[in-house]
């Protein structure tokens, strides 16, 4: 074979896969999904004196996460904004949940996550470390549980989920 006859069929052969690439894609049915992030709680791992809580969500217009360069009005340090991941945290006290409020709040600042492309649509996980774990016992309860809600760089905020009951080690 010549090396004129194998150069002139390597781009052919790169245009058809590249064409029949384009075709089966069309056929694809791409995912849509809700402007407002929707999230489920995943997992919760111990790690010793720290934790791991691992939440999966969808967002429809692909928004989620802040940039370094995110700090302008609503973003700034002053607004609750500078953060997107909010954790609320509740001990069983006699049976029931009692919500335990810090002086400050357990916040996250996701970083930026848009994909490229037409269709934004997103969908993962995001896992955030808890350190220390546990943040805060009262020593009336054995027994605590996370509460989780993101928020989108549009501010729509997610459903709020909840870690189900975690037995403090």
């Amino acid at each position: 074979m010549s090396m004129r006859t194998h150069c002139g069929t390597a781009p052919k052969v790169v245009l058809l896969v590249g064409a029949l690439g384009l075709l089966l894609s069309g056929c694809l049915k791409t995912e849509e999904f809700p402007v407002e992030p929707r999230i489920t709680f995943d997992s919760f791992e111990f790690f010793g004196d720290s934790a791991s809580l691992t939440i999966s969500f969808t967002d429809g217009d692909g928004d989620i996460g802040l940039g370094a360069s995110d700090v302008a009005p609503p973003y700034d340090t002053a607004s609750e904004y500078y953060y997107n991941l909010f954790l609320g945290y509740s001990e069983k006290l006699n049976g029931e949940w009692v919500d335990v409020d810090f002086e400050e709040p357990i916040s996250y600042r996701i970083p930026r996550i848009t994909p490229t492309g037409q269709n934004k649509a997103l969908e993962g996980e995001i896992a955030v470390a808890i350190d220390p774990f546990p943040l805060f016992i009262t020593g009336n309860s054995d027994t605590v549980r996370y509460s989780v809600v993101l928020v989108d760089r549009a501010l729509n905020r997610s459903n709020e989920v909840n870690t189900g009951e975690i037995l403090v080690p």
